[in-house]
């Protein structure tokens, strides 16, 4: 099943929070993909880009605009889990 995301934001030096349905929450770097990704180096030189972060209709990607964007299970597999969470206290969505 593709994780599907209920909350985006921004924070500071190109971190994301995401929050998924089934509770868990996630810091994603976006650091190494604006160094690795020429696509998203525009994150870095378009001043305030970043922080127009969304959820598509799915639920299962965020994007900034047509050419840069991120799904839900790259997050989750490679972003930073945040304590809280674990599979006794899930509840599916």
């Amino acid at each position: 099943m593709i994780p599907r995301m209920t909350k985006v934001e921004p924070r500071d030096n190109f971190i994301l929070y995401v929050m998924f349905d089934d509770g868990q929450e996630v810091l994603y770097d976006v650091k190494d993909d604006i160094e690795t990704i020429s696509d998203f180096y525009i994150l870095k030189s378009e001043i305030g880009l970043f922080e127009h972060v969304q959820v598509d209709k799915s639920r299962t990607c965020v994007y900034w605009n047509d050419k840069v964007d991120l799904p839900s299970d790259t997050i989750l597999e490679y972003g930073k889990k945040l304590a809280g969470f674990t599979e006794k206290n899930r509840t599916d969505v």
